[in-house]
This record gives C-alpha cells, sequence and structure tokens, in this order.
C-alpha cells in the first residue's frame, strides 16, 4: 500500500502538471468557445464527496444552459444539453478542467468516480466504503461500462479497485480509458441525456419507497446547505 500511500499522490501531481501545459491551447479554445456557447462562464462546478467524504467543487466545462421555467425552476437536463454540450460529453473534453483538481490534490488520476452528494446519502455503508481513496478523472467502472452500467455494478467495481490499486493497475485503467474516449463508448445511459442518479434508481427499481426517497433529499439538501455556508 506504499504506493496508494504516498507515490500515487506524486504520479497523480505530474500527470496533471504536464496534461495541463500539454493540453493548454485546448483549454484556452474551449474556454472562449464555452463562453461564447453558453453566452457567459464556460465553467460548471459542483460540490461533490471527496475522500473520507470531504466536500470539494469539482470543476468541469458548461455542458448545459441554466434556462428555467415560469417558476425558475430549471428545465429538464435534455432541454437545456445544448449541441456544443453533447460534444463534449462525447469526446469526454468537458472533464478536462477536473486536471485542476488533481493538481491541487482533491481527485487522482484513477479512482472512483465521484459522484453527486444527493447520490451519497442513498449509497448503504458498504458503497460509501469507495470514499476511502480520492475520487478519480477516470477509474475500472469508467472503463467497465461507465454510465451504461448499474449502479450496483459501478459500486461493485469501485470496491474492486480499491483493493487491487497498484501503479500498473493504475496505467492499465489509464490506457483503457484512451480507447473508451476515443470509441466514445458509454458516454450516458440509454434513454436519458445525463443517467439516472441514485434515488430515482432506487426508486424505479422499488428497492426503496416513496417516503424513504423524499426523506434522503431532504438529508442531501441539509449537507449542501451545511457545506454551501462554509465554501
Amino acid at each position: 500500500m506504499l504506493y496508494l500511500g504516498f507515490f500515487k499522490r506524486f504520479f497523480d501531481f505530474f500527470c496533471a502538471l504536464f496534461a495541463i501545459i500539454g493540453l493548454s491551447p485546448v483549454f484556452l479554445v474551449l474556454s472562449l468557445l464555452g463562453a461564447i456557447k453558453m453566452k457567459g462562464n464556460p465553467f460548471f462546478t459542483q460540490l461533490r464527496p471527496g475522500k473520507n467524504e470531504k466536500v470539494f467543487r469539482l470543476i468541469k466545462f458548461r455542458t448545459m444552459t441554466n434556462e428555467t421555467d415560469s417558476q425558475g425552476t430549471l428545465l429538464p437536463d435534455e432541454k437545456r444539453l445544448t449541441k456544443y454540450g453533447i460534444f463534449l460529453r462525447s469526446t469526454s473534453l468537458d472533464e478536462l478542467p477536473e486536471l485542476f483538481n488533481i493538481l491541487i490534490g482533491k481527485m487522482s488520476i484513477v479512482g472512483p468516480r465521484p459522484q453527486l452528494i444527493r447520490d451519497m446519502v442513498f449509497m448503504n455503508q458498504q458503497q460509501r466504503q469507495r470514499h476511502r481513496v480520492l475520487p478519480g478523472l477516470t477509474g475500472l467502472a469508467q472503463v467497465c461500462g461507465r454510465n451504461n452500467i448499474t449502479w450496483e455494478q459501478k459500486f461493485e467495481f469501485d470496491l474492486e479497485y480499491i483493493q487491487k490499486v497498484t501503479l500498473f493497475y493504475d496505467i492499465k485503467i489509464i490506457f483503457r480509458t484512451i480507447g473508451k474516449v476515443l470509441a466514445r463508448r458509454d458516454i450516458v445511459r440509454e434513454g436519458t441525456a445525463s443517467d439516472m442518479d441514485l434515488g430515482d434508481w432506487l426508486l424505479q427499481c422499488e428497492q426503496i419507497s416513496e417516503e424513504e426517497y423524499r426523506a434522503k433529499l431532504l438529508e442531501a439538501r441539509d449537507i449542501l446547505n451545511v457545506v454551501e455556508g462554509t465554501h
């Protein structure tokens, strides 16, 4: 476990640093294009649970507008997702700014993907063990189906990764990720624009009741309110 506890951080830092330097022209072009296409800030940030469930602010390139209905509620994802956003997602270019999260030590190159806080509250205690390590830009679940596998399978792959993590295992996942990105496979779950939240999945599969679902959403909202008050 010497790699996980010590050398992995050096590997992450230098990989992220070299990638940011090498891809700086891409960052510049996408930042300018994003500002034009999104009519404003090209970046999207969101609070996500990290290592030991310590919340951090994830950064991506924006793929959706902030359009709302007459009551001020955000429109469904499929109505806010732009053609430019679809291109970014299909090429995974929207994920590039996460390299800065890696550089400052909030994420790793390889690890369980950082899910939403509202997903975390629906996880059982075993599944929440995935937060024992830094979340990753890519991970075992991403190269084994990404968004076209069940939530249960995602968690199984996350926990399997934690048990097997080594330098060579990380390198293997990185190369498999490159193949996945080039093939543009499993970007979103079939029939959805932005996959499906864990709570919605559990409710649809009748694994939780409506009452449990609403209670968990309130729990997630309370966590967000507390965290946003400190960020």
